[in-house]
């Protein structure tokens, strides 16, 4: 199963996300969200979502 793990606000955020999350070695899906502007939902296997949640930390606060 997987679980969302952050909403992106752009394309550009949600694509550098996936590349660094990928380059950790953890698969990532990235699913495009339409409510009053478009977002993209960052979601991976639910078994990684804490080691996930740390790294996309450091991801966020560069």
């Amino acid at each position: 199963m997987w679980t969302v793990i952050y909403i992106a606000p752009t394309a550009k955020i949600a694509d550098r996300i996936q590349k660094r999350l990928t380059d950790e070695g953890f698969l990532v899906q990235v699913r495009p969200i339409n409510l009053t502007k478009p977002q993209y939902e960052i979601l991976v296997p639910s078994g990684e979502v804490r080691e996930v949640e740390e790294v996309l930390g450091s991801i966020l606060h560069l």
